[in-house]
């Protein structure tokens, strides 16, 4: 079972970004998914940069994934896309079906989480295309999952998302923008203000959501380390940890612990809740609403 870490979803500076990837180049991951996939006015980093990152990560071992934009907007971002598909060099994440279909003929692609692939033949779908694997949608159960995988295509890998906020939708509509009585192209980028997004609560106070541009998220952050050993007991071939503005490297290195028996969950979990930025939940692998936690 490899361990991998998922694109970074919020708006952070380039010396950020580089500081945080060279801390993640000595971590135990092994496969690391690059891009931006949120919002495409985040112009800290460049394609080149991106592709310059991919470079020296790649020199440094990992399996580098370049990710492309979950929801296109214009001809510009389609234009992005298909640089991103036809790069020739590093493998790539499908996250919206037009995507998928530019792969077809191009080597093997991840399909990423927001392909919304819940059975075998929608499976077999983008595996006719060229994907060899497929991350599993956020809010599939393990049930499902243990329904699923003894069909999935030949050669076909899983991948699950085992810690971090949960992306629940997106919109045209920029959200953080609006919070600050912005326009949405003219919103100042406000979200380099909120390294881990902008949390929303009820009337009551309750933490509820999260704002990350167009994007929504849950407030609490999802966290399966007390499933990797189910996972490995499935034949899961892959756990997805999502990156956080702080204590990456660290929680990697617990979720690796884990993995290779060197750590007990029970344990983990204690390690990681003093560096979680919110309460956690697993409802959705349990079959539960997402927000709930099942010890």
């Amino acid at each position: 079972m490899k361990l991998a870490l998922a694109p970074v979803q919020y708006y952070w500076t380039k010396d950020k970004l580089r500081a945080f990837y060279e801390a993640i180049a000595d971590s135990p991951v092994d496969i690391i998914y690059l891009g931006e996939t949120v919002c495409s006015r985040r112009h800290e980093m460049r394609e080149s940069d991106w592709f310059e990152l991919a470079e020296k990560l790649s020199g440094a071992g990992k399996e580098v994934v370049l990710s492309t934009q979950v929801l296109l907007e214009s001809g510009a971002h389609l234009n992005a896309m298909h640089r991103i598909v036809e790069n020739g060099q590093f493998m790539v994440e499908a996250n919206d079906m037009g995507a998928a279909g530019l792969l077809e003929g191009k080597g093997p692609f991840v399909a990423g989480p927001h392909l919304n692939l819940y059975n075998p033949e929608a499976l077999q779908i983008v595996a006719d295309l060229g994907a060899i694997r497929w991350v599993m949608p956020f809010e599939m159960s393990c049930a499902h999952l243990r329904q699923m995988l003894p069909f999935l295509p030949t050669q076909m890998q899983s991948e699950v998302f085992a810690y971090g906020r949960l992306p629940l939708a997106y919109s045209a509509r920029c959200f953080t923008a609006r919070y600050h009585n912005l326009q949405k192209d003219d919103c100042g980028f406000r979200c380099l203000e909120y390294p881990d997004g902008l949390p929303v609560q009820t009337r009551e106070g309750q933490p509820f959501l999260l704002f990350n541009g167009i994007q929504t998220q849950s407030a609490k952050v999802y966290n399966l380390i007390c499933e990797v050993k189910q996972m490995k007991s499935l034949g899961v071939d892959v756990i997805r940890v999502a990156p956080q503005s702080d204590y990456m490297p660290e929680i990697i290195g617990i979720f690796k612990q884990v993995m290779d028996d060197q750590l007990s969950p029970a344990e983990g979990v204690a390690v990681i809740q003093s560096w979680m930025p919110g309460e956690p939940c697993n409802g959705y692998w349990q079959g539960l609403p997402g927000m709930d936690w099942k010890a």
